[in-house]
């Protein structure tokens, strides 16, 4: 496995879950995931698997190597199995700050009670990298107003609704729809997990 440099650890956990680099065998399966759910995402067209391939190695592999990465990504496993990945992303090293990314296995994702504990797991896990290990400060989110059940675990987890930008993205030739922004100051993050920071 992977280890980033600018990490003391390589693996964090929390009940049954665990939060690891992003693994090169895991590729395939991402871009499949990032395909099926293209509304959600800022992207713009499917992945082949030639540009996926092409991605680890130029952007993804030297990550792991740099002090400062301009993002880390994950992969989230449940017993094992890959379940998500995601990660922090857009970072700020001066200003201690990242973006919050998550993408969950489509199948997973229909159902509501298991992701909201993938994406709880995520962020728990998430904010250990970042402001246990990284002592950041703030971590932000935008998510697409479609998706009110996302929002609401955002919400929970402690991140606060900080500004909507009306009809931001478009998702069809004549439907928009806000993005919605949330932020999580690392006293949040120990406040609605109950760790120490």
């Amino acid at each position: 496995m992977n280890t980033y440099r600018v990490l003391p650890d390589s693996d964090y956990r929390w009940q049954e879950y665990r939060l690891v680099p992003i693994r090169l065998d895991d590729r395939e399966t991402i871009r499949a995931w990032r395909n099926a759910q293209l509304q959600v995402l800022r992207q713009a067209a499917p992945i082949s698997a030639l540009d996926q391939d092409a991605y680890f190695v130029r952007v993804v592999l030297p990550l792991f190597a740099q002090q400062q990465p301009g993002q880390l990504l994950f992969s989230l496993l449940h017993h094992g199995e890959l379940v998500a990945y995601g990660g922090l992303v857009h970072i700020s090293w001066p200003d201690g700050r990242a973006e919050v990314s998550f993408l969950a296995d489509p199948a997973r994702a229909t159902n509501p009670a298991t992701y909201r504990a993938d994406f709880l797991a995520h962020l728990r896990l998430l904010g250990q990298v970042a402001f246990e290990s990284l002592r950041f400060h703030r971590l932000f989110t935008e998510t697409y107003d479609i998706r009110p059940v996302h929002v609401a675990i955002l919400e929970e987890a402690g991140f606060r609704p900080e500004g909507r930008l009306r009809q931001h993205v478009r998702l069809a030739p004549d439907t928009f729809a806000d993005s919605l922004m949330h932020g999580q100051l690392a006293p949040d993050y120990a406040a609605s997990f109950g760790t120490a920071l």
